[in-house]
């Protein structure tokens, strides 16, 4: 099977953040790789993945890192493969991997999630893949009407709790 998106991190410790996207690609059935890699201490090896994702048949590229969150940009420096940042809270409540990942150069794109957002980063990589693939398009689909279906059951269930003072 090869990967269609690869979710690479700056240092191990990244993966308790990261393991929200493995699983959410892994129920969608998407295939995909997770590695670590440091845009400060492997640069060889972030330029050698980054050159050759592609003809691997990588189709989108998440890289999570935390403090200078340099290798989100790193990585899109070296690829034309759509590249979805994750700053990973580690000092300033995150805000410092947010900017170095914001403050990307033009024609150096990084979509960048929330802090600790990789649950957002594997939908956002799930969509871009839709665009292409209709059997991912079809899962995108059920996945956005199974969040719909949630919130209409739990307005159901609200419903059913009484106050006094609740009017609906």
């Amino acid at each position: 099977m090869t990967p269609k998106v690869s979710i690479i991190m700056g240092s191990t410790s990244d993966y308790s953040v990261m393991e929200k996207a493995a699983k959410f690609l892994n129920e969608q059935e998407i295939p995909f790789e997770i590695n670590a890699l440091s845009a400060h201490r492997t640069p060889k090896e972030v330029s050698d993945f980054a050159s050759k994702a592609q003809e691997r048949g990588i189709k989108v590229i998440i890289a999570a890192a935390g403090m200078a969150a340099a290798l989100p940009g790193a990585i899109a420096a070296e690829t034309t493969l759509p590249v979805i940042g994750v700053p990973v809270k580690s000092s300033f409540e995150g805000l410092d991997s947010v900017l170095s990942m914001l403050q990307m150069p033009p024609a150096v794109p990084v979509s960048v999630m929330a802090v600790n957002g990789a649950l957002n980063a594997a939908i956002m990589a799930m969509e871009i893949l839709a665009i292409a693939d209709e059997e991912i398009n079809k899962k995108m689909h059920i996945y956005k009407q199974s969040l719909k279906e949630k919130i209409i059951k739990a307005n159901e269930e609200f419903s059913n709790i009484k106050f006094n003072y609740k009017t609906n």
